[in-house]
């Protein structure tokens, strides 16, 4: 597994780092490490964040690599010329008019990157319970994450599939009583959506982890937010979708208020 961090050395760009180098120590994979700089000029600045990057993850063999140009453009650059399996970045925080107007560094990579993105977020910690928020899109994202990072889920403790079932999206043909079951009733029941949720577990078996099914009811994003901080996991794991043409710089809504309003470490694919 090759694993990119973007640093710019700032402490949310450290965090990047650090949660790359857990992931390295996790899978046995190869971690690189990136920054950017404007122009020729700032080269010794450049080659410093490099060095405190090595300082922060010491007991990790890394590369390091310094592009030349824009942020965002490097970053594709080089994912795209050494195809890396997986993308590491930091975010500071945006709000109010400034995070409405400017899409943040994070939302434009995601919206172009071809492999997944892993935004740190709050304390890096070990990645022992993921949860996975499934949405039924085709392809799923269960199908990505087996076959992009399979080294990854291997290694956490526990892995919780949810599914959120909005009462405003229902449709006409589901029972009062479902928007308030549990996922255990609706598995038992063979509602579609237990018999969705059924599957989801029957293929997640192949990472010999711990698995749990959840539902919850309400808005989507309000209900993975809820989740994400009650259960105290490690990582939240999203679908993302991108835009092509002139429309390649916007993600889905649901994708852009989770990367705006996670607290912890936000995998998008």
């Amino acid at each position: 597994m090759r694993i990119l961090a973007a640093t710019g050395g700032a402490p949310h760009s450290d965090e990047a780092v650090r949660l790359g180098g857990s992931i390295q120590q996790l899978t046995g994979g190869e971690l690189t490490v990136l920054t950017v700089i404007k122009q020729e000029t700032e080269r010794e600045q450049g080659e410093a964040v490099l060095a405190q990057a090595e300082g922060l993850v010491t007991a990790v063999a890394m590369q390091t690599r310094l592009r030349i140009g824009r942020p965002a453009e490097e970053i594709i650059r080089e994912v795209e010329a050494s195809g890396y399996d997986l993308l590491v970045i930091g975010e500071r925080a945006h709000h109010g008019l400034a995070r409405r107007l400017l899409a943040p560094t994070a939302e434009k990579l995601v919206a172009r990157m071809p492999c997944p993105v892993l935004i740190a977020r709050g304390k890096v910690r070990p990645l022992q319970r993921a949860l996975v928020c499934e949405s039924g899109r085709i392809p799923s994202l269960l199908t990505r994450l087996i076959n992009q990072l399979s080294p990854l889920l291997r290694h956490v403790d526990e892995l919780t599939v949810l599914h959120v079932m909005s009462q405003m999206a229902a449709a006409p043909g589901v029972s009062g009583w479902e928007l308030r079951a549990d996922a255990q009733e609706l598995i038992e029941k063979h509602t579609p959506e237990g018999s969705l949720l059924e599957d989801h577990l029957i293929r997640l078996e192949q990472l010999n982890v711990r698995l749990a099914a959840k539902v919850r009811h309400g808005l989507v994003v309000k209900e993975i937010l809820a989740e994400a901080r009650s259960g105290d996991y490690d990582l939240v794991v999203i679908g993302a979708h991108q835009s092509k043409g002139w429309e390649r710089f916007l993600l889905d809504d649901l994708a852009h208020d989770l990367i705006n309003h996670a607290d912890r470490p936000l995998l998008v694919i």
